[in-house]
């Protein structure tokens, strides 16, 4: 545990570390696989050969040695420390973080973005970037983010996808000015929304908002221009999880839009 590369890797699990180095922590096979599959800089893995025993597991570590990105072989206690949680798959990658400049979006002539404002836990981030990419959004922006996205278990909870789909991070006043440039629509979910969400038109080029778990949405997506939609609830409860909620929407959008293209 004493060695400079376990130590520095090991200060990754904390997001002022990975904000000042820019680096992240990418652990399982799965979301390691993805990680490289989307083109980030890997600068190391640190690997326990005696936790390889998935198919899954041999077939990244040969596709890490293929692209020759050093291996630091370690202890399997040394890599538990390194990990993010209970699972042990005996890798875990180190890699420059991608940029999330809002500006550096690059976006198709009818999109479909999903924003999240003042997102507070990482496993909710995370599992709403796998609904966005199993949907087919095309941006995520995470606005005024209480939650780090590269925390390692935003990472788990996306299986990697998170690192894959196209991602900015900024304060929500620059998200709405970047959206209203862009001639985006916006559409905002509320538990007070003016209609159903079926009933919204989420076909042409939209965005599709949800706030934080606490506090709901900012001010800065109050005003006429912003449409209100709400999911209906028949129980106690006013409101679903927001990753849930981030699901039942894309997916609707997904259902509209493939039906104005006739593949619906």
């Amino acid at each position: 545990m004493q060695n400079p590369r376990v130590r520095s890797a090991l200060a990754l699990r904390d997001a002022r570390e990975r904000r000042r180095s820019g680096h992240l922590l990418v652990d399982g096979a799965r979301e390691i696989g993805r990680a490289l599959g989307a083109g980030l800089e890997a600068e190391e893995c640190f690997v326990a050969h005696d936790r390889i025993r998935s198919d899954e597991a041999r077939a990244t570590l040969a596709e890490v040695e293929r692209r020759g990105i050093p291996l630091v072989p370690v202890s399997p206690s040394v890599l538990a420390r390194i990990a993010f949680g209970e699972r042990d798959e005996g890798l875990v990658l180190v890699a420059r973080a991608p940029s999330t400049s809002l500006e550096r979006l690059q976006l198709p002539p009818v999109p479909l973005i999903a924003v999240v404002d003042s997102i507070e836990k990482p496993g909710n981030l995370g599992a709403i970037a796998r609904s966005a990419d199993g949907a087919g959004v095309d941006a995520l922006i995470v606005a005024d983010p209480l939650a780090d996205p590269w925390n390692p278990n935003a990472i788990r909870a996306s299986v990697g996808t998170i690192l894959a789909i196209p991602l900015a991070v900024c304060w929500a006043g620059d998200a709405r000015h970047f959206l209203e440039r862009a001639g985006i629509r916006i559409v905002a979910t509320r538990v007070d929304g003016a209609i159903p969400y079926t009933e919204a038109d989420l076909s042409g080029p939209v965005a599709i908002v949800m706030g934080g778990e606490a506090e709901g949405l900012s001010t800065s997506w109050d005003d006429l221009d912003v449409v209100g939609v709400r999911i209906p609830m028949r129980g106690i409860a006013d409101s679903l999880n927001v990753s849930v909620s981030a699901a039942i929407l894309f997916y609707e959008a997904l259902r509209q839009r493939g039906a104005a293209e006739g593949r619906g």
